[in-house]
This record gives C-alpha cells, sequence and structure tokens, in this order.
C-alpha cells in the first residue's frame, strides 16, 4: 500500500518549494554519524571527518537524537521553513518555537517510554533543551556547512527554478512525476512507496530539496509544522567532483582550455563569482568565456533570487562525454 497525502486545491495551491539550511545541517550530521551515507558526498564527508579531527565537535543534546539506531528521528529538529530561503538564524528560530508538548509527543514517537541521558532531560525541560540544541546546530552548521554553502544553495536553487519550470509546463501532475522515481500523482493525491500513515500538517506542502540528505524521498508521517517532502535534489550528484577531472583533450582543442575547464566546472550549477573563486580567474574572464559557451549551446543561465546561476546544457554535457 503506498503512503498516501490527500490535497485538495486550496492545499494544492498552499504547497511551495524552500531550501533549509537547518535541513542539510541535520542531513550532514547523519551522513557523519554512517546514517544512509551517499558515494556522491565522499569528498565531503573526507573533509567533514578531517576537520573534526583536528576540532572535535561535542553534541551531547543534538546526537543522541539523530544517531539513536531508531529508523525515525524528532521532526521538530527540522520545521518547515516560513519563506522560500530562510537563513539559518530563521530555522533556529523555528525549532526554539516547538512547544513542550509537541517535544514531548515527537520524542514519544520515536523512542516511545525508553528516554535517557539528555533524551529524558529535553522531555522534562523542554524550553532549556530545544535552547540547547539551537546552539549545538548553529556551531555544526558554521564548521561543517558553511564554508560549503555556497556551491550548494547553487545546486538547491538550480533545483527549484528546474521544478518551477515542470509545474509551469505540466502542472502538478508533471511536477510530481519528475520530483523522484518513488514519487506519483493521481487525481488529487500524492503516492509514495511504502505503507505509513502521513498526518498532515496544516496547509500545503513544503517541498525541500536536499544536498547531503539519503537518496529517498522523506516525508514526515506526524509534524507540529507544515508537512515536509526533503527530496534528494537534481544536480547534486556532481557537486564535491565538478572541475575536479581534466577535459579530454578533444574538447581543449575545440574550446580552449580555459573555456573547456569552465565547461567541466558547469556540472554542478554555479554563478560568476564561484566560477572564478573555484578556477583562480577574474570574474570578467569568467564572464566572457561563459558568453561564448552560451551562444554556442553549451550552457545556458537562469535567475533565482538575485543570483544568475549557470548550468550546463545537454550538448555541453555530451561533448565532455566524448
Amino acid at each position: 500500500m503506498a503512503l498516501t497525502i490527500e490535497l485538495d486545491v486550496a492545499q494544492l495551491a498552499a504547497t511551495r518549494f524552500a531550501i533549509s539550511p537547518l535541513s542539510e545541517t541535520v542531513a550532514c550530521l547523519q551522513q557523519l554519524g554512517g546514517r544512509e551515507r551517499q558515494a556522491s558526498a565522499l569528498p565531503w564527508l573526507r573533509w567533514a571527518e578531517d576537520e573534526l579531527t583536528r576540532e572535535p565537535l561535542d553534541l551531547p543534546w543534538t546526537w543522541p537524537l539523530i544517531v539513536s539506531g531508531r529508523p525515525n528521528w524528532p521532526e521538530f529538529l527540522v520545521p518547515a521553513p516560513r519563506g522560500s530561503g530562510p537563513s539559518i538564524e530563521d530555522d533556529l528560530a523555528a525549532l526554539r518555537r516547538t512547544t513542550a508538548r509537541q517535544v514531548r509527543r515527537s520524542l514519544g514517537r520515536v523512542f516511545g517510554s525508553d528516554l535517557r541521558g539528555t533524551v529524558a532531560e529535553l522531555a522534562e525541560r523542554p524550553a532549556a533543551g530545544l535552547t540547547a540544541i539551537a546552539a549545538e546546530l548553529r556551531e555544526a552548521h558554521d564548521r561543517l556547512l558553511a564554508p560549503h554553502w555556497p556551491r550548494i544553495r547553487a545546486v538547491l536553487d538550480a533545483d527549484v527554478a528546474h521544478r518551477a519550470r515542470m509545474l509551469a509546463a505540466g502542472g502538478a501532475e508533471r511536477l510530481f512525476a519528475g520530483l523522484h522515481p518513488d514519487l506519483r500523482w493521481d487525481n488529487g493525491k500524492l503516492l509514495l512507496d511504502g505503507d505509513r500513515r502521513v498526518n498532515r500538517g496544516p496547509g500545503g506542502l513544503v517541498l525541500i530539496p536536499v544536498v547531503l540528505g539519503c537518496p529517498h524521498v522523506l516525508v514526515k508521517r506526524s509534524t507540529s509544522t507544515q508537512t515536509t517532502v526533503r527530496y534528494p535534489a537534481r544536480g547534486r550528484g556532481a557537486l564535491w567532483t565538478a572541475g575536479t577531472r581534466a577535459p579530454s583533450g578533444g574538447t581543449v582543442r575545440l574550446l580552449g582550455r580555459a573555456r573547456a575547464g569552465l565547461l567541466e566546472a558547469l556540472r554542478s550549477p554555479a554563478t560568476t563569482t564561484d566560477l572564478a573563486r573555484a578556477l583562480g580567474v577574474t570574474p570578467s574572464a569568467v564572464s566572457q568565456h561563459l558568453a561564448v559557451l552560451r551562444e554556442n549551446g553549451l550552457v545556458e543561465r537562469e535567475r533565482s533570487g538575485r543570483q544568475v546561476l549557470y548550468l550546463i546544457t545537454a550538448l555541453g554535457a555530451s561533448l565532455l562525454a566524448r
């Protein structure tokens, strides 16, 4: 039996995309804890483990919630973002707003009556515990995610822009059909492989792309905020390897070394500033090369908020594959 989320017209109209720094922070801690480790994230994982060997990260409140051996973790750790692109401060403020009743109910769903250590203390003193968890997650974000956030954010922004085009071109059916192979839309219902029941939160769904998360779709069965649907972001597999491989000799001879290297770097979406920093050249030089590549159909650009992202086209990818 498929997991089913029923959406009426108003709830579908209220469904939106959001990017969550806190969602990525929790996902990166789960990777470090050995939960759903992804081969595509191994370069980041090696970097993070070296960073923590140099200076360990103390997470006495958060770690038992994320790495507990249980199949789930407390839903209040990733509340639904209120805006489309909140800051980590916004996300953590939403976490701290979780009520004592919501904290205890969420802990009960995950741990049952077996509450020990800081988990038991969190149930006894939710406000103080949430403050401590927020501080730990902020430190984890600053050390493990912030150094890579511009690149991660570019992938997330590109994913949301792509999904928006799918929605505009084919409505909810096309949007959800392309979101993940396990998801499908059928006559007002969003169906996901599995047999869990979803107690949908108020309003529409919040669709959150994730770079460092697992390859599956994660839907909260119960929630104190809007129901979130976390799914793997499109293009995340190339994030940590883009620009690390030398383009083929044929591509270099055709485009020149600078433009071939730029095309290779664009296996993962990026801004002009990101590319200039990664390649060690000036933004103006990058812009000139991008203009030539774009004129020849090898890259495309799209606006996401105040940023302009560049992406490799299918023609550009096929050229690199030769």
